[in-house]
């Protein structure tokens, strides 16, 4: 790699922070003011260079006026989709928990990926080139694109009029403050719901015009939503919640770092041949899991003070009543005779295979997300862990296969011991982010990882022992790891250590006055958690026959959360239901419909809407109401 080249590739980095820097400016603008951690913002970014792909079409690109328009009417077009959402719906559940919040915002994920499938086709698109700016420029004794020099001054000059907006007029002196204070912004007579409208529609914005610049770069595809979104938050984290400067700074930082390993590629050292390629998939999230560690608050952010007014109240969580025991019980029961329907219904057992498996997933999460009040981004790491560990023991070591998955949940204990310590010293979307970050690293090794792991391809080949080669059979055994880790989960939540964790949860403060030590009962959680996950995991590898990378992308991560919020937070049977209405919603939905996702984000909308506490938390208000509880 000669002096030049690594050059161009650091102006390379320079041209991609720009259009990063768009994209993380507005969700971080939303977050200050609405605090929505907006799930859908990379879906904005996406719908942005689809629409400028095609209003570039119509108006013809033969004229500067034509490509530059249509940029600008894409970004204007991402605006009002911005404000119609959240006039019809973020409105709606400003007043619901956060995590329902994120759970909306996911499920419009779902519908905006199925609407461009449905306008633009599946296939990638192509944008014009920009007139004025095709062929390049030599520089360092290379060629370099005369647009990429063109990005690199467009996000200094958005960062130069986004701080006079804040600054210079009263417009921005309000959002300042309401970043500071939403509450005496309201009690000074502020509107508040038409500040919160310009904020997201000015955030769209940014987001559709990060995306319709990157026209003659980056092809629209269905998979730039969630590919956006996490770097969007990467940078935003890294930067400091709020702090446009510190999103440029990462942007810039990311970016670069990127560029330079891309640019250095293999490089022979001390008899070692070190791969700086493959760390570009991952080295955004060993950024901000560095940064995280060591300051919280990210590189320019402030320290959030303590928000005004009485947060909400967690209800306490009770012992099943006899009624709910009884049905507990009787589930079991049926769930006992569901073999016998085998023969009329042969894809029952399949079903209720994947039924226990994601019943236990989500019950794992919730241990640590309701009792222990932390929130986790990236808990497909210990899934995924579990799975790669039942395989590779069988495989790889020649271990039986009820050995392979016995031992696995181990593995899965080992990441949750090492990834929990960092993550109990920080809280709330922090803590959220660094769980994202280490899962994405776990999943950037495993992806990588050809020889041991199969990389791309994953392991193949993972069928169960002789004696569970019948369906049934390894039904039952499903059903048995699943009914006692889901028991010894409860049961654990209302011995010492639960009752711990929960005072831990609701005061960490008064909880260390009285001689609890908060991070040690929280990074028990953690491994307790990731054990029961390691044990869905391994059982979900040996069900399947075969695992990928998949297995512990982010998007497992999403299915978790959506499970426990959809069932209610609050409730020991939530994750239960939450995981069983969602698995067989998919499950049905992608059998019937090729626009699924649509289908099942309106569901997930509708449920938020009505049900804001989940629908185990609607039961049992329903059963409180009446004098019984549940």
């Amino acid at each position: 790699m000669t002096l030049s080249s690594l050059l161009l590739q650091l102006l390379n980095g320079l041209a991609g922070a720009s259009s990063l820097f768009l994209v993380a400016a507005g969700l971080s603008l939303i977050f200050g003011v609405t605090r929505i951690v907006n799930f859908a913002h990379g879906s904005l970014t996406m719908l942005g260079l689809y629409m400028a792909i095609s209003v570039s079409e119509w108006l013809g690109t033969s004229s500067g006026w034509g490509f530059w328009g249509s940029i600008l009417l894409a970004a204007l077009g991402t605006a009002l989709m911005g404000v119609l959402i959240e006039i019809l719906l973020l409105r709606r559940i400003y007043h619901v928990p956060e995590l329902f919040q994120l759970l909306a915002t996911f499920a419009l994920v779902l519908v905006i990926k199925d609407l461009a499938l449905y306008v633009w086709g599946a296939e990638e698109l192509l944008g014009p080139r920009a007139p004025g700016f095709t062929g390049a420029v030599e520089l360092f004794g290379q060629a370099f694109p005369k647009y990429n020099l063109l990005m690199m001054v467009i996000g200094p000059v958005v960062l130069l009029l986004l701080w006079l907006l804040l600054t210079r007029t009263r417009w921005g002196t309000l959002v300042r403050a309401a970043t500071q204070d939403r509450d005496m912004v309201s009690a000074l007579g502020v509107n508040q719901a038409w500040l919160f409208t310009s904020v997201f529609g000015l955030g769209a914005f940014l987001a559709g015009l990060g995306g319709a610049i990157q026209m003659p770069n980056e092809p629209a595809s269905l998979h730039l939503d969630l590919q956006t979104i996490g770097d969007a938050f990467v940078v935003v984290v890294v930067g400091g919640m709020g702090s446009l400067p510190g999103a440029y700074v990462a942007a810039l930082l990311i970016a670069l770092t990127k560029a330079m390993c891309a640019a250095l590629g293999t490089v022979h050292a001390f008899g070692l041949a070190i791969s700086f390629s493959k760390l570009t998939l991952v080295v955004e999230f060993l950024i901000m899991a560095i940064v995280l560690v060591v300051r919280p608050w990210g590189l320019l952010g402030k320290v959030q003070a303590a928000a005004r007014g009485a947060s909400s109240i967690e209800t306490p969580l009770r012992p099943a009543s006899g009624l709910l025991k009884n049905l507990g019980v009787l589930l079991v029961l049926l769930l006992l005779l569901l073999p016998l329907l085998n023969n009329s219904f042969p894809y029952l057992l399949v079903l209720g295979i994947d039924l226990l498996i994601a019943a236990l997933f989500a019950a794992s999460l919730h241990f640590i997300m309701g009792p222990g009040g932390m929130h986790s981004f990236g808990h497909a790491a210990y899934f995924g862990l579990g799975a790669y560990g039942a395989a590779l023991f069988m495989k790889a070591l020649g271990w039986p296969m009820l050995i392979s998955l016995l031992m696995a949940p181990l593995l899965a204990a080992a990441g949750a011991l090492v990834f929990g310590w960092f993550c109990v010293r920080l809280s709330g979307v922090y803590l959220a982010m660094l769980t994202l970050a280490f899962a994405q690293i776990v999943w950037s090794v495993i992806f990588q990882s050809d020889e041991l792991t199969g990389g791309s391809n994953g392991v193949t080949g993972l069928w169960p022992a002789a004696w569970l080669s019948d369906k049934a059979h390894y039904y039952y055994l499903t059903l048995l790891l699943v009914v006692v880790g889901v028991l010894l989960m409860r049961r654990m939540v209302f011995a010492p250590f639960g009752y711990a964790l929960r005072a831990a949860r609701d005061s960490a403060l008064r909880s260390d006055a009285i001689g609890i030590n908060v991070q040690r009962v929280q990074w028990l959680a953690f491994i307790f958690a990731g054990i029961f996950c390691g044990v869905a995991g391994a059982l979900f590898a040996f069900s399947k026959g075969s695992i990928s990378p998949e297995t512990i992308h982010i998007g497992r991560s999403v299915d978790a959360l959506i499970m426990v919020l959809l069932g209610g937070v609050q409730t020991l049977s939530g994750p239960l239901l939450g995981s069983v209405v969602f698995s067989t919603l998919q499950d049905v939905l992608i059998r019937e419909t090729e626009y699924w996702r649509a289908v099942l984000g309106a569901v997930i909308l509708f449920l938020v809407l009505v049900f804001p506490q989940g629908l185990a938390g609607f039961v049992r208000s329903v059963f409180e109401s009446r004098g019984r509880p549940a």
